[in-house]
């Protein structure tokens, strides 16, 4: 088994308590020496290396604990599939342009001149772009790409939008076409422009990233992305921080409290998707970030992630100064149920001790 892809990394000394300030990763990411006297308990990490491994299908894993490492797994280097955490990014995308007023949230569907393959009906045509990156539009149309909640669609025109929530690619696609419309931005441009190179990302490959979808099914196609774990894990930590990275405003402030703010609750989402009530979790939804509701973990208030299938994830859990982040390689026909994906958060909270 080679070093490089399957290695578990913790670093600590047993010394007394060190209180340290926030930091921020550079050219490369540093390791926390202070993990076991921060409350980073050693059974526990390898106890999570043997789950990793036995029960999972998960590819690279870190840790951040004050912004640097305290637990590494698997290739952090390779850039890989995110899935739906694309949705995640491009909400930070909006911010400084709703803050300067060139996206205006409250236009509808029919302000924007939007339609589609499949005509809109006039009710449809009232969602806003609020609603579209709330998952409430109502909009029950064919998206160019799968991952739509098929099953709990309802018949169009009859949800008032802004009423429903419903996962639905429609609404996510169409949200990525009004960015680009309204701001004359490439969206993988503007990826580069406002996380890639302030965050000073480390294995970003824009020529890698182009639009995919039928165009048969829908004009408004996705817009597939693919990050380093090492480099997901500095968009966690810039969440983490309010969207300020060093001494620079990011992501404005006032955007990242409206993104993780509830638009829908736990109990709501169940309601349109009963399947969610299986869960021993509940989530709650803002601006395509799901939000943790009454964990069971006190630690784990006010946690909200950036959820893709396979096992992708982005995981920022204030209350511990921790953001998580794994990924599983799609390519490799690997995936994880999300009953893992749901788990792991939970488990490597748990690993400190209080």
């Amino acid at each position: 088994m080679q070093r490089k892809y399957f290695i578990t990394l913790f670093i600590f000394f047993t010394c007394k308590l060190v209180l340290l300030a926030q930091t921020f990763p550079g050219n490369e990411w540093e390791y926390n020496q202070q993990a076991a006297a921060e409350g980073w308990n050693i059974e526990k990490s390898m106890d999570l290396h043997r789950f990793l491994t036995d029960s999972t299908k998960i590819t690279s894993l870190l840790v951040v604990h004050k912004g640097k490492i305290i637990f590494q797994y698997g290739d952090v280097e390779q850039t890989n599939y995110i899935a739906s955490c694309r949705k995640s990014i491009l909400s930070m995308l909006y911010g400084k342009y709703v803050l300067s007023g060139q996206i205006d949230l409250g236009m509808s569907i029919k302000d924007l001149k939007i339609d589609d393959i499949n005509p809109l009906l006039p009710i449809e045509k009232e969602a806003t772009i609020e609603d579209l990156i709330s998952a409430r539009s109502g909009i029950y149309l064919p998206a160019s790409n799968a991952g739509t909640w098929v099953k709990y669609l309802k018949k169009r025109g009859t949800i008032k939008p802004g009423t429903r929530w419903l996962y639905n690619n429609w609404d996510f696609n169409t949200a990525g076409f009004i960015f680009e419309n309204q701001t004359g931005k490439n969206i993988y441009d503007a990826v580069q422009e406002q996380l890639v190179l302030p965050l000073n990302m480390q294995d970003w490959n824009r020529s890698r990233h182009q639009k995919v979808g039928d165009t048969t099914k829908s004009k408004y196609l996705a817009y597939p992305m693919w990050f380093s774990t090492r480099d997901l894990a500095r968009v966690g930590l810039l969440m983490l921080n309010k969207g300020k990275w060093r001494d620079k405003q990011v992501i404005p402030k006032i955007w990242v409290d409206e993104m993780v703010k509830t638009r829908t609750t736990a109990k709501e989402m169940q309601e349109s998707v009963p399947v969610m009530k299986e869960s021993n979790y509940d989530y709650g939804y803002g601006y395509m970030w799901w939000l943790w509701e009454n964990p069971s973990d006190t630690r784990l208030n006010n946690a909200y992630s950036a959820l893709g299938a396979y096992g992708q994830n982005i995981t920022v859990v204030p209350e511990k100064d921790l953001v998580i982040v794994f990924n599983t390689k799609a390519q490799y026909n690997r995936s994880n149920s999300s009953e893992i994906t749901q788990e792991l958060p939970s488990r490597i909270v748990n690993i400190f001790k209080d």
